[in-house]
Parts: structure tokens; sequence; C-alpha cells
């Protein structure tokens, strides 16, 4: 079942923490941006990095409705010098995602799809030959899309992005609705991350937390998000165990393994 949508020929432009006055209002309450940026804001004064996906997402989205003509989808993209966004219902619900790609089938024309081989070049369930025809968003979209809930850890969106071959997710709450958008530059973010945060979580936390061992025994250097660890523990086991934990610390590029024990 379809659901309801705006106005033809309606585009949407809602800005996070640019969107200001009565009609921004209106629509961070419809889209539930509202809700995203109070958490963004909250997370500000937070130190160190979480490692979910509404920490590093864009709350600064371009979204058109599916009944938004072709021209208007080209201006939008122009103006907001993007070149992907998402194709939402009058509820904030993703419906699809309409990119670059799809509009330059436009310039290829329909014609370039015509005979017995232009089947074996539809892709998707509209085909390319219909999106090289559309007029609408909901002709040109892909469907449906690939999106990630703000919840999810941003391990789990590198993993989504590198297994479906996307730069981008449109981020939704629990009801699908969108509230914002990550890129592979976000989800990159994590590893910029202060060397000194990274070396107190695996002193404190690791160290001293996880694995109940003195920190003292333990010499830790962070340059540019390389750990150096070493020291010595009693078991080989303990070893392998604690080195594994200091790679999946948020911000880790890479472990230097200086640990030893007995033989």
């Amino acid at each position: 079942m379809r659901r309801p949508t705006l106005a033809p020929n309606t585009v949407l432009t809602f800005v996070g923490p640019l969107e200001r006055g009565p009609m921004g209002a209106a629509f961070a309450h419809a889209f539930g941006i509202a809700a995203a940026l109070a958490g963004l804001a909250a997370r500000k004064g937070a130190t160190g990095m979480s490692s979910h996906v509404k920490d590093v997402m864009t709350t600064d989205v371009v979204a058109v409705p599916e009944t938004a003509g072709y021209k208007d989808i080209v201006t939008v993209m122009r103006q907001r010098r993007v070149s992907a966004f998402p194709v939402v219902a009058d509820d904030g619900y993703v419906l699809g995602v309409v990119s670059e790609g799809d509009l330059l089938l436009k310039e290829v024309g329909p014609q370039t799809f015509a005979g017995a081989a232009g089947s074996l070049l539809a892709t998707g369930r509209r085909g390319e030959r219909a999106k090289a025809a559309g007029l609408t968003a909901a002709d040109l979209m892909t469907e449906p899309a690939v999106t990630i809930n703000q919840d999810v850890t941003v391990a789990q969106a590198a993993r989504l992005m590198y297994e479906r071959r996307v730069k981008r997710l449109p981020v939704v709450d629990d009801a699908g609705r969108l509230v914002g958008i990550v890129s592979r530059v976000d989800v990159l973010s994590v590893f910029a991350r202060p060397d000194g945060e990274i070396r107190d979580e695996v002193i404190k936390q690791v160290i001293a937390d996880e694995f109940a061992l003195d920190p003292r025994a333990f010499e830790i250097t962070v340059i540019s998000g390389i750990v150096t660890v070493a020291g010595h523990v009693e078991h080989r086991a303990v070893a392998a165990s604690l080195i594994g934990a200091v790679r999946h610390v948020e911000g880790v590029v890479g472990v230097r393994d200086r640990v030893s024990y007995p033989r």
C-alpha cells in the first residue's frame, strides 16, 4: 500500500541546525529532526566518541517527495551540491533514493534500451528504460532504499555500506522516518579521535577494568591512532586477548604488540 504524498512539484529542503522560524519548526517536527538535533546538542559536551550512527550522522538533510518533478530534483541537486538524496512520503517515511546516475538516464534516452538487447540492461524493479522515460522522483528513484537505524553502531553502518556498495545511507528512526544521513566520511570520522582519548580508554577501560591488570605494568603510546602496547602478562592467551581488545577500541588504526609472557 502506497503512503500519502505531498502536492506535485514540491521539493523539500529541510536543514538541521540552520533551519529556523515557524516553517523550519514544522519541518523539524514532521520529520523527527528536532529529536535528533536535541540529542546531538546534548552529546556535544560529552568527552570521547560514541560508536553509534546518531553520533556521526549529518542532520542537514535534503529530501524530495515522490511527486517532485525531474527539473526540480536537478535544481535542488545543483544548489545543494549533493549527488543523491532520499525520496520521502509526507510523514517522513523513506521510500527510495534518487541519484545523479538515475537522472543521467534521461540524457541517454529510452531509445537506447529498445530492441531485444534492451532487456539485458534492465536493473532494479523499474529498470533503466523506465527511468530514462521518468518524470518524477517516483519514476526515477531506486527502491527500496538501503537505510540504517540511528541506534546501530558505526561499525555496522560501515559493513552495510561495503556490502551494498553505497556511499551514503539515509538514517531512520524506529518508524522508518528520516532523521539524518550518514556518509562514508561520517563513518570514517571515528578515526579522528584524539590519541590521548584512545590511550586513556586503553589504560582505564581495557587494561584496568576489562582485564583487571595493573596499568603500571604497561607502557602505552598512541601516535596517529597506532597503539603500541608494551608490558608483561603471565599467559600467552591473556596477551592475545588484550591485543584483540585494544584493536576494537574506537579510533584505533593499528596495534603494535610488544607484550611479553613466559614461554
